[in-house]
């Protein structure tokens, strides 16, 4: 650790192998290391420009979509590599119990360095080492392991408000009842997985003697939810839903569904990468000249959107093989009602 970031920690009274958290944005293109203080409790210690994501916003899918993950993550030493061809790396641990039980897949979701993304959250091999350091040393102390929070973007209500249509907003709520056990307490929440879906701080109900056991596809267990955090949670939450049902009262702005980008750069890299910023766009629709290059693209997005996966009302029909400069190319038939408005 460089003498600077050890005078960080002592001003902040964080033991130096104390456990560590870290909280990703993807909209912001922001990483935040917390730290465990002497109290007990977490509080920032750094926040980190993120060099490149990939993607669109919201989860993982599967393998190949370029999409970094969202959720809750757990890194052990095990998941460090020293020798990663990306200068240092940390696997988050995708797929987690949760993708598992809704039948995502994917692999080798790193943090790491070079500034180069394929589903992985790129820093600066400056960054990494940094980062990376903190890791190291947290695991010499009691914890062998720590947190990963993975999130679209900051969860506050205008945020919320202004991605209200898009498809994992139901998703985005149910992580954010984790941001908020977390932002209410500054206590690291305890997460579990049933029903496919996460929960978090769970206990036993008041005198039951059985067990808590979660089964990720199965039928959650009875638990009532630390009375301490859920006080302060509840309050925040209604807070917020004060708040949201506000500005979607007053009409405020929303977002568009798709952004078009294949990930993002904080602002701050622009100058320093200009060669990487033309990766944020999601080839074949704004870089392609060719028209079988548009067409592939615009099946790519209908693919990651998951329109082509079923017979449901959303899922788009293919017409028959369109031949395009002696290629024949499926295009869809129809256009969901969105996509047009759109």
């Amino acid at each position: 650790m460089s003498p600077e970031l050890l005078a960080l920690l002592q001003q902040k009274k964080m033991p130096i192998h104390s456990p560590i958290l870290v909280r990703v944005f993807k909209e912001e293109a922001e990483l935040e290391v917390w730290k465990q203080d002497a109290t007990g409790r977490f509080q920032i210690l750094k926040t980190y420009p993120i060099c490149r994501w990939s993607g669109d916003l919201g989860p993982k899918f599967w393998e190949g979509d370029r999409q970094t993950p969202e959720g809750f993550y757990r890194v052990t030493p095990e998941l460090m590599n020293p020798h990663s061809s990306y200068y240092l790396s940390m696997n988050i641990g995708y797929p987690n119990d949760f993708d598992r039980a809704n039948k995502r897949d994917g692999s080798l979701l790193m943090i790491h360095g070079d500034c180069w993304s394929s589903g992985c959250y790129a820093m600066t091999d400056e960054q990494i080492s940094e980062i990376y350091s903190l890791a190291r040393e947290s695991f010499l102390g009691a914890r062998r392991s720590f947190q990963v929070q993975a999130y679209p973007f900051r969860l506050t209500p205008a945020n919320l408000a202004r991605h209200r249509n898009n498809p994992n907003l139901a998703f985005w709520k149910m992580l954010k009842i984790g941001n908020d056990h977390f932002e209410a307490t500054y206590l690291e929440p305890e997460v579990n997985v049933c029903d496919r879906r996460y929960v978090f701080d769970a206990q036993r109900p008041p005198k039951s003697r059985k067990p808590l056991v979660f089964d990720p596809t199965g039928k959650c267990p009875a638990f009532v939810v630390d009375p301490k955090i859920a006080q302060r949670a509840l309050e925040k939450q209604r807070i917020d839903d004060l708040e949201y049902s506000h500005l979607l009262n007053g009409n405020a702005p929303a977002a568009a569904i798709y952004s078009e980008l294949d990930g993002g750069m904080n602002e701050v890299f622009l100058a320093r990468f200009p060669d990487r910023v033309t990766l944020s766009r999601k080839v074949g629709l704004d870089l392609a000249q060719h028209p079988i290059e548009l067409l592939m693209g615009e099946h790519q997005r209908i693919h990651a959107l998951g329109l082509l996966r079923g017979d449901g009302p959303h899922a788009l029909r293919l017409s028959k093989l369109q031949t395009v400069d002696g290629v024949d190319v499926a295009v869809p038939s129809v256009r969901r009602a969105d996509e047009a408005i759109e």
